[in-house]
């Protein structure tokens, strides 16, 4: 009995021993498959087409599968196949399936050709798309104008100025155009063309303006680019003059060119930077250019001006300029 004890101890030791073989064995084939399936599950990336390409930005465009792991991406781009600048880093996800994904850049130069790719990583690596490239557009032109000074005086030159701004504005031929107040006849040109400066820069004076009028500057290429309307306001010229006739009293006089007979003048009285009336007249005729008024009236010592309330539209209101009365 005693001999036949000691075997089955020694058979349960042995098979105890093999017992804990099994097990170590069944848990490494347990997780030996799950570590090669890892292995073998890289993310796909594949880049697609850019959209929305303007002349400072545009969109990336590719698809990422992550495979069944946690998975992030973003696109590498710049204007060499070194890259050297990446979009912030998104999440794909865990799934199985491609997934289409897509990042806004700007900050991009116009009419320039960037390289771009797209890059997914996941626990296992990264895997990268193939490299693309894409072109950025023209940055359309458009004018911007200024007429100077505004108003001007009847009869005086008023400058017309701006720039053409955009991809390719010097050296482009730009013409003024002009519609006169009632601005019922539409725009024509005026005096001759001119070429843009390397800055995309031009100027036109205008000689002897006689009355408001629209100014606005177009280019001659195929397809016209227009700027925005300025109105130019002529005002009248005003002259002015006091005399003292009494001790508390002074007679304003002076002529307005054009002649704008019937319309208003007021007397200012500058006091501390405001103007103070202290008395007005009715324009009267004086000759075929010019209209006159006189009028006395009660004046302190100091600066005075007279404002020319002009409403005919053809014409701007405006001030002589100050004058002292002792």
């Amino acid at each position: 009995m005693r001999h036949r004890s000691g075997v089955c101890k020694r058979v349960k030791r042995h098979a105890g021993a093999l017992g804990w073989a099994a097990a170590l064995l069944t848990l490494a084939a347990a997780q030996t498959p799950v570590a090669a399936s890892a292995a073998a599950n890289p993310p796909a990336a594949s880049t697609g087409g850019a959209t929305a390409v303007s002349f400072s930005s545009a969109t990336l465009n590719g698809s990422v599968n992550p495979r069944g792991s946690d998975t992030s991406y973003y696109f590498q781009y710049g204007p060499t196949k070194l890259y050297g600048l990446q979009t912030g880093i998104l999440d794909a996800g865990s799934g199985t399936k491609a997934l289409h994904v897509s990042i806004a850049i700007g900050g991009l130069q116009p009419l320039t050709a960037y390289h771009y790719r797209l890059v997914a990583v996941n626990a296992s690596g990264p895997a990268v798309g193939t490299d693309k490239s894409l072109l950025t557009k023209k940055v359309p032109l458009s004018l911007a104008i200024l007429a100077s000074p505004n108003p001007v005086p009847f009869g005086g030159t008023v400058t017309i100025q701006g720039t053409l701004s955009g991809t390719d504005n010097a050296g482009r031929e730009v013409v003024l155009q002009a519609s006169g107040f009632p601005y019922a006849a539409g725009f024509a040109d005026i005096g001759n063309p001119e070429l843009t400066n390397a800055q995309g820069g031009f100027s036109f004076p205008v000689l002897d303006l006689l009355q408001s009028t629209q100014f606005r500057v177009v280019t001659t290429t195929k397809s016209p680019v227009v700027s925005p309307v300025a109105l130019e306001g002529v005002a009248v010229r005003v002259s002015a003059h006091a005399k003292r006739v009494g001790r508390h009293t002074a007679r304003f006089y002076g002529t307005v060119t054009p002649a704008v007979d019937g319309m208003k003048i007021g007397i200012m009285r500058i006091v501390h930077g405001h103007d103070v009336l202290v008395g007005g007249a009715l324009l009267k005729h004086t000759s075929a250019n010019s209209s006159g008024y006189r009028k006395r009236v009660r004046a302190k010592r100091g600066e005075y001006r007279v404002f020319v309330q002009v409403t005919n539209g053809a014409l701007t209101s405006t001030f002589s300029a100050p004058f002292f009365v002792r």
